[in-house]
């Protein structure tokens, strides 16, 4: 059997992959976090007289810590199982992707264990976020410094 043979028998015995219901359960799953980003949100509008603008940084700590916790307690595993990629892409996903090496090297020890690897994943993500931050305030302040937007 050659390889273009191989290859076409590959393809019809492989499953193919539900992409409808795998793109429906990511989408439910990331609106369902979202939805309890935004109740908490309400939450600090509410009781601690937060407007909508100032009330976004302690939701994102507050989701952070959540979904920390709950991969503590290993059920942001199953979320994750079922909703896919919808777990992975709000800011609960960041908070997951920490804690998860951090429990994974936790045999090594605290410091060079948990505190070595704990920013692993993560810590490229904040280092483009910062390095992204600066690019975009250093554009606009040239444009704003060449007149060419006020703000």
């Amino acid at each position: 059997m050659n390889e273009k043979k191989y290859q076409q028998l590959e393809q019809q015995i492989t499953p193919k992959p539900p992409y409808v219901k795998n793109c429906l359960t990511a989408f439910l799953t990331g609106g369902a976090i979202c939805l309890v980003g935004q109740f908490v949100a309400l939450f600090y509008i509410t009781f601690f007289d937060f407007t909508e603008r100032t009330a976004s940084n302690p939701t994102v700590a507050t989701m952070i810590f959540l979904a920390m916790l709950l991969t503590g307690f290993g059920y942001y595993k199953k979320i994750a199982q079922f909703g896919g990629a919808g777990s992975a892409v709000p800011i609960t996903g960041f908070g997951n992707a920490v804690i998860s090496s951090a429990i994974e090297h936790k045999s090594e020890g605290y410091v060079l264990g948990v505190g070595g690897n704990m920013f692993k994943l993560a810590g490229s993500v904040i280092l483009f976020g910062v390095f992204s931050a600066f690019v975009v305030a250093l554009i606009k302040a040239i444009l704003v410094g060449l007149g060419v937007v006020s703000w």
